[in-house]
């Protein structure tokens, strides 16, 4: 995986595509190149990081010459919300680009990070991996070269570098295929299982699999390094490492906890830059709490760039560096074909979670997710009785907050929030997290097909910015529908009253949440079966199957599966396997929604979740003459 030599000829052909630089834009000698060497899918699973079954001596040599910092989190606990909000610099839940996959345009006051470097002279190449949850046609020409075979020796004699080189080894579908185990280099029997992993052996060889793939990546960055050695430009380049989220068993990759949101973060600055460095000499650890959304302004910084207004991080190198911040926050959306919706808050002991649908379990199917040996075991030994009181929780709905002493429980299994000697460090990072929410104008608090309706052609990030409606009050709804308190059952069915889609659906969430203590809401939900917002149509319907009016609820879902809207569909085909629905009128509303599809594609997250339906159910495709292209 070694980044190919470039011709003659691609460097002649490149050459010509160079932007015109202005005389004022050209680098001056002292400014260094930047080399970023990324990974997929894995947390601080590193000799440097403690780690002692890890086998990675190059990473660990690159930390001993520069800095790893203990506390550097992805903001999304997934691969294409993140590197949206690297690219742009803002919060993919601000921008609204925060659902695993989606296509919705940025706003034009938000502007991508390599436009910033190649203004001030910088060649920026990727190599090669975007997936910037964007249309294609925003992130067209932001690179000087964007290819498998970009390289910053494609630059002009002199000219400053920042370049990327992306690695898949350790991506999750290197565990989907099992490799035999007497081909493993790392024995089994020597992982040291999470307390939330049940110990059987697909478990156990997922893990010793995936650090294999942890030893072959090292090995990857080792050359990375070496060809910059050999260019003769390390001691002008600042090379920064890092893992684009955690993984990537079970309950790590998408899930806002350390497993899924934690990385290895290393810098090493050469000797002529130290007035750059964070600490008096390398190999040091650096405890500063830093996330992917500060990576744009740290850029602009190392390179002497004014940093925007519009960016949400803060610079934690160069001269413009901020104070350590308090807190780093993180967000969950729809993953594929799921919905969920959970924030977090993270300070140096703590971390704090908010459930916004607890309702749902943790471990809800995910075709992806379950390509792994690993989870399938998890669930079978879950169905047979076989896992204890922490494995079990992931296949349990959610409580509304939790909170995790990361310090001496590294592992988040012991949920502090109910504990009243930290009442304190709950509540304070309660309002951090719902601070954070309104300052940053999250639009997670509008679900997505509800929210691409109201917005229509504006950015997301325009659109919650417009004033067209109280996004303040919208946030309290939800905030008061997650607690599941009775007490509140007056104001949800106020908020099903509103003349605002959004609360009237948080006023349904409620109702949902409160299950039997929401009977004498029962006529005002019997009214929103037929609200113009799908969203709150299904999620009337599904408290209502719950409270025992089952015929008009599945009415309701039958009519939405007809609905124009991929993602109204995915929501009321989530509801459908969450109330456990089978019914045969359901079936075949589910088979009629597939048929008719022109193209029943993967990409689509309708048809996935249809699928799984239909394979649950145990019906035959073929039967119905659907052939899935997966």
């Amino acid at each position: 995986m070694k980044p190919k030599n470039l011709t003659l000829a691609t460097l002649a052909g490149a050459s010509l595509l160079l932007p015109h630089i202005p005389a004022e834009a050209q680098p001056s000698a002292d400014r260094p190149n930047i080399l970023w060497i990324t990974s997929e899918d894995n947390s601080p699973f590193l000799g440097c990081y403690g780690d002692d079954y890890a086998t990675t001596p190059n990473l660990d040599k690159l930390a001993s010459e520069g800095f790893r910092y203990t506390h550097a989190y992805a903001n999304a606990p997934v691969c294409a919300p993140t590197r949206n909000t690297i690219i742009t610099g803002v919060y993919a839940c601000s921008g609204g680009n925060q659902h695993m996959r989606s296509n919705y345009p940025k706003s034009e006051t938000v502007r991508f990070y390599p436009q910033f470097l190649r203004e001030a002279g910088y060649y920026c190449t990727n190599n090669s991996k975007e997936d910037y949850n964007l249309p294609a046609g925003q992130t067209k020409n932001i690179w000087d070269e964007s290819s498998r075979t970009a390289h910053y020796k494609n630059r002009r004699p002199g000219q400053p570098f920042f370049a990327i080189f992306n690695s898949t080894i350790s991506h999750e579908s290197s565990i989907h295929q099992s490799v035999p185990t007497d081909k493993l280099r790392h024995d089994p029997r020597r992982v040291k299982l999470p307390p939330y992993h049940p110990d059987t052996p697909e478990m156990r060889h997922d893990w010793a699999q995936y650090y294999d793939k942890l030893e072959e990546l090292d090995t990857w960055v080792g050359e990375i390094l070496q060809e910059l050695e050999a260019s003769g430009e390390a001691e002008n380049t600042i090379v920064f490492y890092y893992g684009d989220h955690g993984g990537v068993l079970a309950r790590s990759k998408r899930y806002v906890y350390e497993s899924g949101t934690r990385v290895p973060f290393i810098v090493r600055i050469p000797e002529k830059y130290k007035e750059l460095w964070p600490a008096s000499q390398p190999g040091t650890a650096v405890d500063r709490l830093i996330s992917f959304v500060d990576l744009s302004p740290t850029l602009l910084s190392l390179i002497g760039t004014p940093i925007p207004q519009f960016l949400q991080g803060q610079a934690f190198l160069g001269k413009q560096k901020t104070a350590d911040p308090e807190y780093a926050f993180m967000f969950r959306d729809r993953m594929d074909e799921r919905y969920d919706l959970s924030r977090a808050v993270r300070d140096k002991k703590f971390r704090y979670i908010r459930n916004y649908m607890p309702f749902r379990i943790y471990g809800q199917h995910l075709e992806y997710l379950w390509k792994a040996p690993s989870i399938r075991s998890w669930e079978e030994a879950w169905l047979a009785g076989k896992c204890n009181e922490i494995q079990s929780r992931f296949w349990q709905p959610k409580p509304v907050e939790e909170l995790y002493d990361t310090e001496n429980d590294p592992w988040e299994v012991n949920n502090l929030a109910a504990n009243p000697a930290y009442r304190e460090v709950l509540e304070r990072m309660r309002k951090a997290s719902l601070d954070w929410s309104i300052r940053i104008f999250d639009t997670g608090f509008l679900l997505e097909a509800d929210r691409s309706a109201r917005a229509g052609k504006l950015p997301f990030y325009d659109y919650f910015r417009s004033g067209s409606f109280s996004f303040n009050d919208l946030v309290a709804a939800a905030d008061v529908a997650a607690r599941g308190e009775a007490g509140n059952l007056e104001q949800l069915q106020t908020f099903l009253k509103s003349k605002d889609s959004g609360i009237r659906y948080w006023g349904a969430t409620g109702l949902l949440i409160l299950g039997k203590e929401a009977a004498a809401a029962q006529p005002l939900l019997r009214q929103a079966l037929g609200d113009s917002s799908p969203n709150v149509a299904v999620t009337a319907a599904e408290a209502l199957y719950n409270l025992g009016e089952k015929k008009e609820a599945i009415q309701t879902l039958k009519a939405v599966l007809k609905h124009h809207d991929e993602f109204d569909r995915c929501h009321a085909l989530n509801a459908i396997d969450c109330t456990g629905i089978s019914s045969p009128d359901v079936q075949q509303a589910v088979i009629d929604m597939v048929a008719t599809q022109k193209t029943v594609s993967r990409q689509k997250y309708d048809l996935r979740a249809a699928k799984w339906l239909i394979e649950k159910w145990k019906l035959d495709p073929a039967k119905y003459r659907i052939t899935f292209d997966w």
